[in-house]
């Protein structure tokens, strides 16, 4: 018994062990809680700078403390100490940074900053030991996520131990307000080993000289490769406003193969490698920016300023970690020669359109009208090809619906959870007889819709989560909500915007006066949505159908400012509306986007001042344009409404490039049709919600890429690659807030991934453990029966009983315990697919539109069938 009761003690003092092993994720960043940097206060508060995203990985933001640079061509620095001893690495980039104020961005890893100022001039220098280029942004260009498996190595014994981020702001114009800039980039860090690690390799001209009025000059740049194997996945390209073209090559006996070319004059985005290049001991990189000297008066040198130019090739690779180098450079040219046999369409200018080139790099003193008169036309496959070049939208078909009847679906939104959020009408329907001439509601005698109005959904298997809005709403019609998750909603019917908790039952602010139509600070005419700025808590509300005005109040609701006006006769004028019927707030340029119904169009305006910014129209929208969404990083999503007879333009949904306001992609349903597409929201991820007023009902589209599952052998090493959910960035920004609460839903994806560590070991241990102690303590009792019971006679009893007992648990006996069957039903997630949100009878129960700008959904005979394509 002595001995039974060792082994029990030693199996007690493993798992103790086993569990002391283990560390709560809490304890990793417990001694950075006090981490923080000043800011300005016309920044966003940002005094959190890491943010834990699960057990094994963190959120890192990397920003400009509120700077206010005094001339152009100013470049400034900051550092920001890597606040873990251990190694980490970094996957995924998200950019904060506007052209409109950034010429570009660099950061850079090193041991030793130039400064320990909270920033400094960056002629001081950046790093004193040897920094490594990491990550490098210009011209809105999108985030950047590295392959699975992917990361640059920081931290440890080895790795960077500083980030060093370098801005340079070119033209300052847009600082004759004295305004604060944080400019910077959030990174995604994570602990878990990557097999893989990233490296750049910058190959920059730095003697080439560009002749007054030359048409074409070359900067020509090669270099051999004498290092282990590296896989190439990336590419940037870079010059200032006369670099036409730049491309990159490997050459290997005499034969040029592509890794990337690109127009230095579209967003400097790191563009993936179309086809996987590798780079052997013995290669040659090679690599040709096309310049011309058109329009200047002198000679043009290698530098910083904007009367200088710059040539330069960026590639990020990867490389087996035992041979892993972070960071190499080529700035020569070792056989002139070679460039004879350069494929030719490294010579040929692509071309870009004068309005992509947005006022180009943000330098000053340069001949706008010169450089805009040499570009050409940009084709239509490039255009479409800037943000993501196998970007594509389709219907999840296989997502279930859910099981209760909806009303009409007029708004959708999307809580701090990532959770769906939708608002319907419940049996309340807006129709010919629901208001006057006057716009005064004539249906007050049913009182409000007694169901729940506001329901949120879970976005993977379409359950209720929870729901609210009973006895509260006559017409819903928008839905918005905010980074601390309340959510804003308007109705028509009452003239009304309210403020609410997720579980409140009543409102706790109210704008406008309950059933009373008016065009003063204090009254609403069917307000139809709501924007909530999540720096100032500044709210935004479009009025609506029968006023023609975007008005801004404080975040306790007192008057600001309004601006707009109904559209006069012929081609509307900016700033006009004919319906401003949908929100969106686009925090990476501090601008807010209307779509404005009646005239087919998207209408964007500065937050602060609500001056006009720019249009987006394209014949493809017809004559109407319901709704808009905005994701960080520069896409737009929008859907239109039901052709007029005669239209040839289909329902539909489309994805745009906010910098370039280009049509990225169009979606349509699969299976059925759009009948009202009301709303349109859409997260980070790209997956896609839009809900019909008519259909009564919400389809679910994600990328094709997200759906894409795919095995690739990387540096011999076999990596399961799955293009999933991008993570969900920091909201902390100056001009481009992402809620720091988003981030959970990256961590409940993944948790079971990241914690595979230390996890996974306490449970493996768990599960052997279990059965052990539990026959031991079966052994003690029968051991304690036969003493207590059977006396001398106990041998044989025991025998067969225990047997029986054994053998219930080896599956033997009647009714006995299957551990493999027990486990076979507990395997964990079953595969969900996806599909539209849906209920039993909505499409009987439809209200056809008729079309008219005033009125939105009630019975009208419907149009002739047109003829849609996708």
């Amino acid at each position: 018994m002595a001995g039974l009761v060792n082994n029990l003690l030693i199996l007690f003092l493993v798992f103790q062990n086993s569990c002391l092993g283990y560390r709560s994720p809490l304890s990793v960043f417990k001694r950075y809680k006090d981490t923080t940097r000043p800011l300005s206060n016309e920044c966003l508060g940002n005094n959190r700078p890491v943010i834990p995203l699960g057990l094994t990985d963190f959120a890192l933001d990397i920003r400009m403390p509120g700077v206010t640079p005094k001339q152009s061509d100013t470049y400034l620095c900051m550092s920001l100490h890597l606040p873990v001893d251990e190694e980490a690495y970094v996957v995924d980039f998200k950019p904060h940074a506007s052209m409109d104020t950034v010429h570009h961005m660099l950061l850079f890893g090193c041991n030793m900053p130039s400064s320990t100022e909270n920033y400094w001039d960056c002629d001081e220098g950046t790093c004193t030991d040897k920094s490594n280029i990491l990550y490098a942004w210009a011209r809105n260009a999108p985030p950047t996520k590295l392959p699975s498996g992917v990361g640059f190595k920081v931290g440890g014994k080895t790795g960077s131990k500083y980030f060093v981020l370098q801005v340079h702001y070119g033209d300052i114009s847009a600082f004759r307000d004295n305004h604060k800039d944080c400019s910077g980039v959030t990174l995604h860090l994570t602990h878990q080993k990557q097999p893989l690690i990233a490296g750049m390799y910058l190959m920059m001209s730095v003697n080439t000289v560009i002749p007054p009025g030359e048409k074409v000059v070359d900067a020509d740049i090669a270099c051999h490769y004498k290092r282990y194997p590296m896989h190439l996945f990336a590419y940037r390209v870079h010059t200032h406003r006369l670099g036409k073209v730049v491309s990159g090559y490997r050459v290997r006996d005499g034969q040029w193969t592509l890794i990337g070319r690109q127009s230095p004059q579209l967003p400097q985005a790191f563009y993936p490698v179309e086809q996987p290049v590798d780079v052997s001991f013995g290669d040659i990189l090679a690599a040709r920016c096309v310049f011309s000297g058109e329009g200047r008066m002198t000679e043009t040198h290698i530098g910083g300023t904007a009367s200088d130019e710059m040539c330069n090739f960026y590639i990020m690779y990867y490389m087996e970690a035992k041979h892993a180098v972070s960071y190499m450079t080529c700035t020569q040219n070792v056989n002139p020669e070679m460039f004879r046999n350069i494929p030719q369409e490294a010579n040929i200018p692509i071309s870009v359109k004068p309005d992509m080139i947005m006022m180009t790099h943000g330098h000053h003193e340069e001949n706008k009208n010169a450089a805009k008169s040499s570009l050409l036309q940009q084709p239509k496959r490039e255009e479409e090809e800037i943000l993501d070049q196998d970007f594509h939208i389709e219907e999840a078909v296989d997502w279930p619906g859910i099981n209760i009847k909806l009303g009409q679906v007029s708004g959708l939104a999307l809580d701090p959870e990532y959770n769906l959020v939708l608002f319907h009408r419940g049996d309340h329907v807006w129709d010919e007889n629901s208001f006057d001439s006057r716009f005064v509601y004539q249906q007050r005698g049913l009182g409000p819709i007694e169901q729940n109005t506001i329901l949120v959904i879970d976005p993977s298997n379409a359950a209720v989560l929870h729901s609210t809005g009973k006895n509260l709403f006559y017409l819903p019609h928008g839905l918005s909500i905010d980074k601390d998750g309340y959510y804003w909603v308007t109705d028509v019917a009452l003239h009304q915007v309210f403020k609410l908790g997720a579980h409140d039952k009543a409102p706790l602010l109210t704008l406008g006066m309950a059933l009373q139509p008016g065009n003063d600070k204090n009254h609403f005419c069917q307000p139809t949505d709501v924007a909530v700025d999540p720096i100032t808590g500044t709210i935004y509300v479009s009025d609506g159908y029968c006023n023609s005005r975007i008005v801004q109040f404080s975040p306790n609701g007192l008057f600001i400012m309004q601006w707009g006006e109904e559209t006069s006769s012929g081609t509307p004028k900016s700033g006009q509306f004919l319906i401003p019927h949908s929100l969106a707030l686009i925090p990476d340029f501090a601008q807010l986007c209307v779509a404005d119904r009646g005239n087919g169009r998207i209408q964007c305006f500065r937050l602060e001042t609500g001056e006009f910014t720019k249009e987006i129209k394209h014949k493809s929208f017809g004559r109407e344009l319901f709704a808009v969404s905005y994701v960080p990083g520069g896409l737009l999503f929008a859907v239109n409404g039901k052709p007029y007879p005669g239209d040839l333009e289909p329902v539909q949904g489309f994805v745009m490039n906010f910098s370039t306001g280009e049509i990225i992609d169009t979606f349509v349903p699969v299976r059925k049709n759009f009948e009202m597409p009301h709303d349109i929201v859409a997260s980070e991820d790209k997956t896609v919600y839009v809900g019909d007023a008519h259909a009564r009902t919400v389809w679910k589209f994600v990328s094709s890429e997200k759906m894409e599952h795919r095995s690739v052998k990387k540096a011999g090493i076999e990596v399961q690659e799955i293009k999933a959910e991008t993570i969900v960035e920091a909201r902390l920004k100056n001009n481009n807030p992402i809620s720091s609460d988003a981030l959970k839903k990256q961590e409940k994806q993944h948790l079971v991934q990241q914690a595979n560590t230390g996890v996974s070991f306490v449970l493996i241990t768990t599960l052997l453990i279990i059965p052990i102690v539990v026959l031991l303590a079966i052994a003690v009792f029968i051991w304690w029966r036969k003493t207590m019971v059977y006396g001398a006679d106990a041998d044989h009893k025991v025998d067969s009983g225990s047997g029986r007992i054994l053998g219930r648990f080896r599956g033997k006996g009647t009714g006995g315990l299957n551990l493999g069957n027990f486990f076979a039903s507990r395997k964990g997630y079953s595969r969900k697919g996806f599909d539209r949100l849906s209920t039993e009878g909505s499409d009987q129960e439809k209200d056809e539109d008729d079309g008219t700008d005033s009125e939105e959904e009630y019975s009208a005979p419907p149009p002739p069938p047109v003829t849609s394509s996708s």
